[in-house]
């Protein structure tokens, strides 16, 4: 985190909660900036949220003293069952409520589609804006695999971080990034067969309901993304949160 850039004069780590030298609550806070129609929108991932038992009572205080600022979409990406009615009484809401776990390698390949490792030095990376040039190298530095698909002239970006589901045992992919749904299904058959290559068969990506055009299964109440702001992240961004920074 300290190697992150700072936002502005926001918390760079996040507050503690301290009685008599001693920390008792933590909320770890994740700033990112992201390219909006209407400039850069701040985004605050909370991160690790934990009070010791004698001290719950100030829980609500320590992020309430966060959620005051102005202007600022906050998330919370892998919240406790425990904690769902409290994230809710302090005007959280969901923005997505499920995963799709889909096998992008049974989508056919486009003989016009390739799929490419985003690095500073491709040619196709000037065709993406500015902001997602960024996504990518960022992710990139991150340890994930960001990717660039070319088909049919137009390009698209997608950033995957490597999971494991089923008690460790099965490896798949986490969509950190994708434009929309509709891209996912253009490009999967190619995606799918780049990830095979690296071990990779099954991938998830956050969503509400079946994606049409991908072979897999919508499992609702899993991975429940909740944000409490003005602008919630598109379904499929997950960029820049604990997801990514500190590993799944």
């Amino acid at each position: 985190m300290s190697q992150r850039p700072a936002v502005a004069d926001f918390p760079r780590y996040g507050l503690a909660l301290e009685k008599s030298g001693r920390i008792v609550g933590v909320v770890m806070t994740l700033y990112s900036l992201h390219a909006g129609r209407d400039g850069d929108e701040v985004r605050c991932n909370l991160s690790s949220w934990s009070v010791d038992a004698g001290f719950r009572p100030y829980a609500a205080k320590l992020v309430g003293a966060l959620l005051r600022q102005k202007g600022v979409t906050f998330t919370n990406i892998s919240p406790a069952p425990a904690t769902l009615k409290a994230n809710e009484a302090i005007g959280f809401r969901l923005f997505s409520n499920g995963q799709f776990a889909f096998v992008p390698a049974l989508n056919p390949v486009r003989r016009s589609c390739r799929v490419l490792e985003a690095r500073c030095d491709l040619a196709e990376m000037a065709l993406l804006s500015e902001s997602e040039r960024y996504t990518l190298s960022e992710h990139s530095a991150l340890g994930c695999l960001s990717l660039i698909c070319v088909c049919d002239g137009a390009v698209f970006p997608f950033v995957v971080v490597a999971r494991r589901i089923g008690h460790g045992l099965i490896p798949c992919g986490q969509i950190v990034y994708c434009r929309s749904p509709a891209d996912l299904g253009r490009c999967a058959g190619t995606i799918g067969r780049f990830l095979l290559r690296r071990g990779i068969l099954l991938c998830l990506v956050d969503a509400k309901e079946r994606i049409p055009g991908l072979f897999g299964r919508h499992f609702p109440n899993r991975g429940l993304r909740y944000f409490k702001g003005p602008k919630p992240p598109q379904l499929g961004d997950l960029t820049f949160t604990e997801l990514v920074i500190f590993g799944p």
